[in-house]
């Protein structure tokens, strides 16, 4: 039984990886990466405020950046709509649209 374990104590059969151990050890690995969400003063938000506003009245394209804990997502287009009861805007794209919370939101800019 002992000519079956190597230098490193273990049965040779059990250097296999199975696909579910990769993916495991992929999202261990995905969970230490992530991060948190910065805290946005007062003076960035009046910033991110005015450029939406902007984009609504005056149709100017803007690219938001949207927090995600692992990689920050990016969406352009034009606000259509913005629902201060719910902190809400609408960004439309093309033939497409989408509604977006203000607290994903970290950066607005004209595009």
């Amino acid at each position: 039984m002992g000519r079956k374990l190597e230098g490193n104590g273990l049965w040779e059969s059990s250097r296999m990886m199975l696909p579910e151990h990769k993916s495991r050890i992929r999202s261990d690995e995905r969970e230490t990466m992530r991060r948190e969400k910065p805290i946005l003063d007062e003076q960035k938000w009046e910033e991110i405020e005015r450029t939406l506003l902007l984009s609504l009245r005056n149709h100017v394209r803007v690219s938001i950046v949207l927090f995600d804990p692992y990689e920050d997502v990016v969406l352009s287009g034009f606000v259509t709509s913005i629902h201060a009861h719910t902190r809400e805007i609408k960004l439309q794209w093309a033939e497409d649209w989408k509604w977006i919370g203000l607290d994903r939101v970290v950066e607005v800019y004209t595009c």
